[in-house]
């Protein structure tokens, strides 16, 4: 199915214990003390993660319904209370 798709349209990602991971621009971890950059976080879990602030940015995603909103607000409330910057992007009618 990879090679269905335009050059670039896939992202190369890997675990980030893999040997590949110095090499690849986006790493799946639960661990966030082991990553070797901290450019950018993207949250796929509805908690917000532990030394979230070591990182540059912070990307949230949130789904259609209603418990992951609500965490989500509750996160952005977390967030908005310590001073962060939110943004919102709604990427679902695209």
């Amino acid at each position: 199915m990879l090679w269905t798709h335009s050059a670039l349209s896939f992202v190369p990602h890997c675990r980030s214990d893999s040997p590949l991971a110095g090499e690849t621009p986006i790493l799946i971890t639960g661990d966030l003390d082991q990553l070797p950059q901290d450019e950018r976080l993207m949250n796929l879990s509805q908690v917000v993660p532990p030394g979230f602030s070591r990182f540059h940015s912070l990307i949230e995603v949130v789904g259609r319904e209603a418990a992951d909103r609500n965490s989500a607000r509750d996160r952005v409330k977390f967030y908005k209370d310590r001073g962060y910057e939110v943004r919102f992007f709604d990427l679902g009618e695209r």
